[in-house]
């Protein structure tokens, strides 16, 4: 509620996963729009989240973990750069979080590269924006301006390790990160994938790697993905909450 309740402000979609332990919202808002949204639902996470009680197996540094701004069309890069600089800088100072650039900010750093050691290892590395130490129950944000990615699970027969081993393979292709994990409440091997240009490295492709090793039992979508991301994905295999931007968008 509170993400969505600036004005000119939409939300839509929501996705939340009990072993993942984490929650990902899709805004859309003009220039502004976004940066009080994300003030305000960091604001308000940090009243729920606390991040020293067990937070489930999804790599994490923050209540608000990350914030990036989306742009669809490479004439938008120029106002999300923008809009990432204003969230960044007001998540900060209005809501008192640690705030970290990454990708095309901050010269290519990844989101990896920062969660790498969790909130401990972070502590070594000056933020952009905000306080010097993170507060251990709301932990840092961190910010980013870039195009679409699509995240994408594959549910796998097989245990964690041999998901581990498929997503280190994975991860060889250009433009994709993969883990390996476990769902307990799920009871099944998942690996979890961002692919980051679907150009690349498009979705089909990453079926016959995964596939090349073991069955896929079930595909699913976090969030919401370009319509061409699907092109030349097989009828036969059914992808759960599968939803487009452009359909999310009405255009």
């Amino acid at each position: 509620q509170a993400l969505a309740a600036a004005e000119g402000v939409r939300l839509l979609d929501t996705h939340s996963d009990p072993d993942h332990h984490r929650s990902v919202f899709w805004l859309a808002g003009g220039p502004g729009r976004l940066a009080e949204a994300l003030v305000q639902g960091a604001k308000e996470a940090a009243g729920w989240i606390d991040l020293t009680t067990p937070r489930g197996v999804h790599p994490h540094v923050g209540a608000l973990d990350v914030a990036p701004i989306v742009y669809t069309k490479d004439e938008h890069r120029g106002a999300a750069c923008a809009e990432a600089l204003l969230t960044a800088a007001r998540l900060g100072e209005e809501a008192g979080l640690p705030v970290y650039l990454y990708g095309i900010l901050a010269d290519g750093r990844t989101r990896a590269d920062l969660r790498r050691g969790g909130l401990k290892a972070l502590r070594t590395i000056l933020p952009d924006f905000g306080p010097r130490e993170p507060d251990p129950r709301r932990g840092a944000v961190l910010v980013a301006a870039r195009p679409p990615l699509v995240a994408f699970n594959f549910e796998i027969e097989g245990d964690e390790e041999l998901a581990r081993d498929i997503a280190a393979e994975v991860r060889r292709l250009e433009g994709v990160r993969a883990l390996g994990l476990w769902l307990e409440t799920a009871a099944v091997a998942q690996v979890s994938v961002n692919i980051e240009d679907h150009r690349a490295t498009p979705l089909p492709r990453l079926l016959e790697e995964v596939s090349s090793r073991t069955r896929v039992s079930a595909t699913e979508l976090v969030g919401l993905a370009p319509a061409e991301a699907f092109a030349g994905w097989p009828a036969n295999v059914e992808i759960r909450h599968r939803q487009t931007i452009e359909d999310a968008l009405g255009s």
